[in-house]
């Protein structure tokens, strides 16, 4: 009777967490998979007439292309941040207490401010007379006004600035709880500390370090508001196209569409994500 009571109390207080999941979570998902076989209606709207033209319209080279452009972006950041982050958190998880305290106030204090805001301190930058220019000329470089406003490598580095404090902190969490014994072992079995990284460390770190790509490319694919501040007109992420759909083109069943496709893209990446991690334990168990 005990067991029963207290089942029943478990799930009353689970209840408001799966009625907000539902509502919230799973309800707008599946309105969404079902708008994107919708209609478009001719003036404002949505017809409730079923289609799969929203879905072929994706094929179209222009799309395409704007699918590309976000999975290469994404993989560019993806890698620079990983280049950046990962020697970060690792040194960070070897450091004293002391300063792993200060590094972790380094890496949260972006967070107070708007990104908004921090992405506007950016444009101030790298602007063609901006703040870089001028350190540049202050140190006696006579360059011409810098070009870097309003491009690739702006959105780029827009992308590394907001996701890297995501890849040093899966990558700390991670070689904080690794057994530093075992790198030791290596070293005395005569293991050069390339090796006894390649070999020791770096298996036991990798789930910190795939945690950190997923929470890294995955959002790259669609925050479109970094493209618009920092990459103005020319570059077009899917987020972007997305955005577009429901504001101006005020076609709703292909920014679903296109939405939904996203979404695939990334839920896989999570799959595959999911199966890496599972067999780097089981090799590790092993």
């Amino acid at each position: 009777m005990q067991k029963k009571k207290q089942g029943g109390k478990l799930w009353l207080a689970a209840a408001p967490l799966y009625l907000f999941t539902l509502l919230f979570v799973a309800g707008p998902l599946v309105y969404m998979v079902i708008l994107s076989f919708q209609t478009r209606a001719e003036g404002y709207g949505v017809l409730n007439v079923f289609t799969l033209d929203n879905y072929k319209k994706i094929l179209d080279p222009v799309y395409l292309e704007t699918f590309g452009q976000s999975f290469r972006l994404a993989v560019t950041s993806t890698l620079i941040i990983a280049g950046i982050g990962y020697p970060f958190g690792y040194f960070m998880a070897k450091c004293s207490p002391k300063w792993k305290k200060r590094l972790m106030m380094l890496i949260m204090i972006p967070f107070w401010t708007s990104s908004l805001i921090r992405l506007y301190g950016w444009m101030i930058i790298l602007q063609a007379k901006g703040a870089l220019y001028q350190t540049l000329h202050f140190l006696g470089m006579d360059i011409a006004p810098l070009k870097i406003l309003y491009s690739y490598p702006a959105v780029v580095i827009g992308m590394v600035y907001a996701l890297l404090p995501f890849m040093m902190l899966a990558v700390y969490s991670s070689a904080e709880k690794m057994d530093w014994s075992l790198v030791e072992a290596a070293r005395d079995l005569g293991a050069s500390p390339v090796k006894a990284f390649l070999t020791v460390t770096l298996k036991l770190t990798m789930p910190g370090l795939l945690s950190g790509v997923i929470l890294t490319f995955v959002p790259s694919m669609g925050l479109f508001f970094i493209a618009d501040l920092l990459g103005g007109n020319k570059i077009v992420l899917v987020g972007n196209l997305i955005q577009d759909q429901l504001t101006r083109g005020a076609d709703w069943p292909f920014a679903a569409a296109l939405a939904v496709v996203l979404m695939v893209m990334t839920s896989l990446i999570i799959f595959l994500y999911r199966k890496v991690t599972h067999s780097t334990e089981l090799e590790g168990i092993l």
